[in-house]
């Protein structure tokens, strides 16, 4: 009998030291694909491509910076980049201004074809007395006298900006004349309202986003009764106030205005907003688990979506090509908190593909040098 019971437990001792070893968490579960299908690894597109959302912050200092950043997008085919941190991220007026002023110099002397400034506007001050005139000025010459092609919002317009201690909404009246100076001015306005809807709900067991919010928990918005924050509905409602009260400016949403996964909605709003355009920064994972339907969708629109990236991380752009140009099947995305599911090709037609890569950001921001552009 006590032969038996030592038996027994030497061998659910091994059981439970072979269990501990097999056991592996979500974030660690990394299954590798049995599946056999063909496999067109992109890490150079198709056609010269400019990307409308990236974001640089030293393109003001020495010139080793640009070189270096050139050979990078030499390899990926990118011909334009859109810095959209014009004035850096300083509530130093002139400091920025400088900044501003000094990369354009830049890219003037050495690179004058590969890039494209836009400004920013500071709300700092948003409630002195002034402020209004004084950045609609100040948008003017960046854009007349610095040669800045465009506006880029941030995304704290509608989460931290504040007047006193109220948040200041994105359809707030007093910035009205700069959507309209914008318009007369003949550039777009790249903005970016709230962020990916999950992160104001429960991180729980069913939202999408729960590997990110673990990981990166600063990310979780709160919006309610103990909160004076904005729903994901009231800013996504006050950007779209903006695109209608405003229709001689042409707004360009960043990240497909947190549609990518409801694109018929998106669809509907497009007809309601003939001035909205929207560009696919950090949403290609979406429109990778939905082929049949994101094809349908750009060619239907695909006359305003454009090519963005955002995080300049240049083995990233891979994905984004083998998306939009295979027709492979089952690949994966190469961050997995943002996408833990694979992604499968939209195989976009070459018509398509020069629009979304560069005929659509041609006409629409002024003076980029189209000569290095197949027509």
């Amino acid at each position: 009998m006590k032969s038996n019971y030592l038996l027994l437990s030497a061998l659910l001792l091994s059981m439970s030291s072979y269990a501990q070893q097999i056991t592996v968490n979500f974030e660690e579960y990394e299954p590798k694909s049995t599946l056999v299908v063909p496999e067109h690894i992109t890490t150079k597109a198709k056609f010269p491509f400019i990307d409308v959302h990236n974001h640089q912050w030293n393109l003001h200092e020495e010139k080793e910076n640009l070189d270096k950043l050139i050979t990078d997008m030499n390899a990926l085919n990118m011909k334009l980049m859109v810095n959209l941190s014009g004035r850096g991220w300083t509530s130093d007026e002139a400091k920025s201004t400088q900044t501003l002023t000094k990369q354009i110099e830049q890219i003037k002397q050495y690179y004058p074809s590969r890039f494209a400034v836009f400004t920013n506007i500071d709300f700092a001050n948003i409630n002195t007395k002034g402020w209004t005139e004084k950045a609609v000025k100040t948008l003017e010459e960046d854009v007349k006298l610095r040669g800045a092609k465009g506006l880029k919002i941030y995304k704290n317009l509608g989460f931290s900006v504040k007047d006193g201690d109220k948040l200041v909404r994105v359809d707030d009246p007093r910035l009205d004349p700069i959507w309209k100076k914008a318009g007369e001015l003949g550039i777009p306005v790249l903005i970016h309202t709230a962020d990916p809807e999950r992160f104001w709900q429960p991180v729980d067991r069913f939202n999408e986003r729960w590997l990110e919010l673990k990981l990166h928990p600063d990310r979780k918005r709160n919006a309610g009764e103990k909160s004076n924050d904005f729903t994901w509905e009231q800013l996504i409602e006050q950007q779209h106030n903006v695109f209608k009260k405003n229709p001689k400016t042409n707004f360009i949403a960043a990240h497909m205005g947190w549609y990518p996964n409801n694109l018929p909605k998106l669809d509907s709003l497009m007809d309601e907003m003939p001035n909205m355009y929207v560009e696919i920064g950090a949403v290609i994972a979406e429109l990778g688990r939905q082929p049949h339907t994101a094809k349908r969708f750009f060619e239907k629109r695909q006359d305003r979506i454009l090519f963005g990236k955002d995080s300049w991380v240049p083995s990233e752009y891979a994905t984004y090509f083998r998306v939009l140009e295979t027709n492979d099947e089952y690949f994966p995305y190469h961050k997995k908190y943002h996408a833990f599911w694979r992604m499968y090709g939209l195989g976009l037609s070459d018509s398509i593909l020069k629009k979304v890569y560069y005929k659509n950001a041609l006409r629409l921001i002024p003076g980029l040098d189209k000569s290095q552009f197949p027509e």
